[in-house]
């Protein structure tokens, strides 16, 4: 578009153009490489149970006073509700 605001020959009269861009090969070659580094062992379900594990441990062992604040955090959604929605004393 010239400088005047009037479409230069060849350009289209209506300045808005859409712009679509498709990311879904990208995404699976993304995906593909992630797979290829995570290798041949890796266990969904292992990954998943140690998690759960490192999450339980994170909240143990808390005083009355930690606790009280957990399950207020729980309450109020800001922490995921697990184990019943309290921290392991």
């Amino acid at each position: 578009m010239s400088h005047h605001g009037r479409a230069l020959p060849g350009e289209p009269d209506d300045p808005t153009t859409d712009l679509v861009v498709d990311l879904t090969s990208h995404e699976m070659l993304r995906r593909a490489h992630v797979l290829d580094a995570l290798g041949p062992d890796w266990d969904p379900m292992a990954a998943l149970r140690d998690e759960e594990a490192a999450y339980g441990l994170l909240y143990s062992g808390l005083d009355a006073e930690q606790r009280r604040v957990y399950d207020e955090l729980v309450a109020a959604g800001v922490l995921p509700r697990q184990g019943g929605g309290h921290a392991a004393a």
